[in-house]
């Protein structure tokens, strides 16, 4: 799996420290299931992706729905277990700890910049 950083284009913050990709069909389907609880700092970006569920997992998340400029077009804020939210705009959704974004005070609109890591895993 890829992992990058996610960095606030404005000012070229980091934002998110360790983004783990989900860009083939097992690893979007599976998404979060089965993996230990996100971190502060920590995501998952699905890509392609317009919608998610959280049917299965134990916490609440965060989601930024993205365009393909990497910009926010929907916020979810600490979506419960057992739920859907969708966009269908959106190319790309990343996945957060619930309070995450409002922590980061990242809202629709903001513009994000991808730095990959070099850092794969089988």
């Amino acid at each position: 799996m890829m992992y990058g950083r996610l960095h606030r284009a404005e000012n070229k913050v980091c934002l998110i420290t360790k983004v783990a990709v989900a860009d083939n069909f097992l690893a979007r389907l599976t998404g979060l299931l089965g993996r230990p609880e996100l971190m502060q700092l920590e995501g998952l970006l699905i890509r392609p992706c317009s919608s998610v569920h959280t049917l299965g997992m134990r916490y609440n998340i965060d989601l930024a729905f993205l365009d393909r400029n990497w910009k926010i077009i929907k916020i979810v804020n600490a979506l419960r277990p057992w739920r859907t939210s969708a966009c269908p705009s959106a190319y790309m959704v990343l996945e957060l700890l619930g309070g995450t974004l409002e922590k980061l005070q990242l809202t629709t609109g903001t513009q994000l910049e991808w730095h990959e890591s070099g850092e794969q895993t089988s």
